[in-house]
């Protein structure tokens, strides 16, 4: 009789994620909804944008949430609505995707690009306090993974004068001892990247905000900076949600909840078998990613042994941003960043991912590791 593992070995393919699985399950809801939107045949400006941003809003308890062409745009046009701008400078974490520090060049300013705490690989408020000048106006924390920046911190930065962008693009839903993630920032921006938690069939952004003047702005900012259809009174983007994808995004979120709590029962059973070989969290994550913390010289090695055994991976991130090239001129030094980038590798998590796949992942993990 064969073993787990061998079993898993030979038939076992478990996807880093399946999206195919995932909208298989509700083809039927985006069916009609795509279909209503092409009836209509209103794709800009549409009902079905302004339909969605009424129901993300109320699902994160804000008061206003404004669509976007992608989640680069939203942290770009957040800063642009908070007034952030040429001669400013805003606080960045090194170890997340280039787009948290690309947005602060967009609107003109400077990334000021700091170090990550070595446990959680969450941006590190010592480093930030030391990068601040007179010059600073801005942090913007990186909900990492879908792990949550502890609200304390941005609560004092805020009582320290500071302005706070929560970059929230891994963060959907997520929470901080019962708070959700964009009701304490000034303002908080998500991606719709199709792999996110609640991912579009294409681009898409989101800034939600509790203040009207924000919102508004940014409403403005993302159509041509228009007051009204012919008159434009400042430079702005061209950057708005369309209905299709909206219409996709509304479907997916009335399950959003459903499959954050799948995301959390089997991150808790990652927990249970790998334990301190995983990047921590505290309670209210959302695991957007579930990453490991293999080493440098283990991490080729066990990646390389999982893909061929049918397990999907991945690297986030693999390059910190103070060694790339486009903004390592920002970058403090980082060298936790720099070792987490060396030393991270992402497992399957997949909200229909079954527990006997998280089983057969770790069993393998605790082969090959």
């Amino acid at each position: 009789m064969m073993t787990t593992t061998e079993t898993a070995a030979l038939t076992g393919i478990v996807p880093f994620q399946d999206l195919g699985r995932l909208h298989a399950s509700i083809a039927e809801e985006l069916d009609d909804a795509i279909q209503s939107v092409i009836a209509q045949s209103s794709f800009v400006g549409a009902a079905a944008a302004r339909s969605f941003e009424a129901a993300f809003a109320a699902a994160d308890a804000v008061e206003h949430a404004v669509g976007v062409g992608s989640g680069t745009d939203a942290l770009a046009l957040a800063l642009r609505g908070l007034g952030v701008g040429p001669g400013d400078e805003v606080i960045v974490p090194s170890l997340t995707f280039v787009a948290s520090a690309e947005a602060v060049v967009h609107v003109g300013a400077v990334p000021r690009i700091v170090d990550v705490d070595p446990d959680t690989l969450l941006i590190d408020p010592i480093s930030v306090a030391a990068a601040r000048t007179d010059r600073t106006v801005a942090v913007m924390p990186v909900h990492l993974y879908g792990h949550v920046v502890p609200f304390d911190l941005i609560r004092g930065w805020q009582a320290q004068g500071l302005k706070v962008v929560e970059d929230a693009a891994q963060a959907h839903l997520a929470t901080w001892r019962g708070q959700g993630v964009g009701t304490v920032g000034d303002a908080a921006c998500f991606s719709f990247y199709p792999g996110k938690n609640l991912g579009a069939m294409g681009d898409g952004g989101a800034v939600i905000t509790n203040d009207q003047a924000t919102a508004e702005r940014v409403a403005k900012l993302r159509d041509h900076g228009r007051e009204s259809k012919y008159l434009h009174d400042e430079i702005g983007w061209c950057s708005r949600l369309d209905g299709l994808q909206a219409a996709v995004l509304e479907v997916k979120l009335r399950h959003l909840p459903e499959w954050t709590e799948n995301r959390r029962v089997l991150a808790d059973r990652y927990l249970e078998r790998l334990g301190d070989r995983l990047v921590p969290w505290a309670d209210g994550a959302v695991h957007h990613l579930l990453v490991t913390r293999p080493g440098r010289e283990r991490r080729d090695r066990l990646s390389g042994a999982l893909a061929d055994r049918g397990v999907g991976v991945g690297v986030h991130y693999p390059v910190a941003l103070s060694d790339q090239p486009s903004v390592a001129t920002y970058a403090m030094e980082s060298p936790q960043a720099e070792a987490g980038a060396a030393e991270v590798l992402s497992l399957p998590m997949d909200p229909l991912m079954k527990l006997s796949e998280v089983e057969l992942v770790c069993d393998l993990v605790d082969e090959l590791w």
